[in-house]
């Protein structure tokens, strides 16, 4: 029983740092991880409100990550993941550049604020990148048909 357990984790442990270590994965990683800092910088702040958009984007990232790591993609078809993850990024580079630039602008005298702007600042660049190789993914996967050329009815 014990050795079967320690298989499965094995298993699950190759491959996480299997997917890790491809683009998408540490792109993944890193917005988890910098979604990780900014919501400790934010909840260490005066105003702690714009803690929710790093609380969101981590566990959308968070998701996003186990379900492209275990491949429940290809099996799991209703919903089109490609897409969910392009507007997922796009929102979150969206949310993160317009709260990070209130935070750095209006944080006169809380550290942890400002810092929380800068990181939401990187962020926000992290999620553009993760939504433009996305969008890049997308052009390149649609069928084009070309055009009659003829001019018969």
């Amino acid at each position: 029983m014990a050795d079967t357990e320690a298989s499965v984790a094995a298993g699950c442990l190759e491959k996480l740092n299997g997917y890790v270590r491809t683009r998408k994965g540490t792109t993944l990683a890193a917005e988890i991880l910098i979604s990780f800092i900014i919501l400790i910088c934010y909840a260490a702040s005066l105003y702690g409100g714009y803690s929710a958009v790093a609380i969101c984007e981590m566990v959308l990232a968070t998701i996003f990550f186990v379900v492209f790591m275990t491949e429940m993609d290809k099996s799991f078809q209703v919903v089109h993941w490609v897409w969910s993850d392009f507007i997922r990024a796009t929102i979150g580079a969206a949310l993160y550049l317009i709260t990070s630039l209130i935070c750095v602008i209006g944080g006169a005298g809380d550290g942890a604020r400002i810092a929380g702007g800068v990181f939401g600042l990187l962020a926000g660049i992290l999620f553009a990148y993760d939504a433009y190789t996305i969008f890049l993914v997308i052009k390149s996967t649609r069928q084009h048909t070309a055009a009659p050329t003829d001019n018969r009815v």
